[in-house]
């Protein structure tokens, strides 16, 4: 399956089973981050859809540098 088919995943209509549970990955800290990278992609295989525990979660990503730990914060302001 391709990335692109990866991100079309309906989370409404998806086997959960068939989903990976995250909170079961493990990295190696001592890998570079690109290893780090690869280790976690080859281990999610679907970073757009996954588990965690009974949750399905659907994954989105942006190209504009924005860091998560940003755009938490971006979202923590507003409220």
């Amino acid at each position: 399956m391709g990335f692109e088919e990866m991100k079309t995943i309906d989370v409404r209509t998806v086997d959960p089973e068939t989903l990976v549970d995250v909170t079961g990955i493990v990295i190696d800290e001592s890998l570079s981050k690109e290893e780090r990278k690869a280790e976690y992609l080859r281990q999610v295989k679907n970073p757009y859809c996954f588990r965690v525990g009974d949750v399905v979660v659907k994954n989105v990503y942006s190209n504009d540098g924005v860091t998560l730990q940003e755009r938490f914060e971006q979202f923590a302001r507003t409220l």
